[in-house]
């Protein structure tokens, strides 16, 4: 667990034991960072911020969707940020944050064992190099908060681009016709909409969250009141990015599929001259040819006269598949 203290001379790395007196002190802002749930953390949102008791069950356990819970002097949120897992898979690592007049505590995970540890704490060490470089002067908890999660979002859009750059190599391949594996090219295309569903999903139910942030008058003061207003813009336009590049893949799929199916057609349709062709002369030798041609005597002049007729009938049934279009 790691204690900051931020003030106008810098941030002061502090213990554990000085929470009291840095909350009670208010002087700058104070922010915790619980990069692993264990029970000392427990104890310190238990006993020292007296976080509700569901709320640090939340903290606790895996959240499968964003959530928000407004307390008297505090406001709790909890996101998910996407992260491109093994075949396809996205991963949905958790951040949940108690948000306070003066302070910030940030919890991350759990996570899934296949992300490493340093994905999840990227976010809140980017930002908290930059306080410390003098790049971001946060006033309240808001504006780090708020640091934070934009910074989440630039990812989230640079999580779109790379999928965007995947769609527009499925398309070439497609128009190109270079895939060798149809069932394997198909899957990929599959793989990269799920990557934008999950996306667009992620950024859609938080932008709900964040909209009913705005709602609550009493947990958003109103000089932060912005800041969150703009990550629902943020949250916004990255769910609407995914949306129109899943509807673009869509389109591609859907050319894929079309020109597959127009193969398959061209095809039944070339089994099926062949069919007309080759079943009634298959018929007519199935009835004669045992009675023209055996091992002691060959009648000839039936023999002949068979093999015109289905010669003739080849030609016609050829030319009557030729009249309707078949070949």
């Amino acid at each position: 667990m790691d204690v900051h203290h931020l003030t106008a001379d810098g941030v002061r790395e502090c213990s554990v034991d000085e929470l009291p007196a840095l909350l009670a002190s208010r002087v700058g802002l104070v922010w915790v960072d619980i990069p692993t749930w264990d029970a000392e953390a427990r104890d310190v949102l238990t006993r020292v911020f007296g976080l509700h008791p569901l709320a640090v069950h939340d903290c606790e356990v895996r959240n499968r969707l964003p959530k928000v819970h407004a307390y008297p002097d505090s406001l709790f949120l909890v996101l998910h940020a996407p992260e491109r897992g093994a075949g396809g898979h996205v991963h949905h690592v958790e951040l949940d944050r108690l948000i306070g007049p003066r302070y910030l505590v940030t919890v991350h995970g759990p996570v899934n064992p296949a992300v490493p540890l340093d994905v999840a704490l990227r976010d809140t060490r980017e930002v908290l190099e930059r306080i410390r470089a003098g790049r971001l002067r946060p006033r309240t908890s808001f504006d780090i908060s708020h640091a934070i999660v934009s910074t989440l979002t630039r990812r989230m859009e640079k999580f779109v681009e790379e999928l965007t750059a995947d769609v527009w190599e499925l398309e070439r391949r497609v128009t190109a016709g270079a895939y060798d594996d149809p069932e394997k090219f198909l899957d990929e295309m599959f793989r990269t909409r799920h990557g934008l569903l999950a996306v667009r999903t992620i950024a859609a139910q938080t932008a709900e969250i964040y909209r009913r942030v705005m709602g609550l008058q009493r947990a958003v003061p109103e000089e932060s009141r912005h800041l969150v207003g703009d990550l629902v813009d943020q949250f916004d336009r990255i769910a609407g990015l995914a949306v129109e590049e899943k509807d673009y893949l869509q389109g591609v799929i859907e050319f894929y599929r079309a020109r597959t199916e127009t193969k398959m057609t061209i095809a039944a349709e070339r089994l099926a001259v062949i069919a007309v062709v080759t079943l009634p002369i298959t018929a007519l030798a199935s009835v004669l040819g045992m009675n023209l041609i055996v091992n002691q005597h060959t009648t000839v002049v039936p023999l002949v006269t068979a093999l015109t007729v289905m010669i003739a009938m080849s030609g016609g049934l050829l030319w009557w598949a030729k009249r309707q279009g078949w070949w």
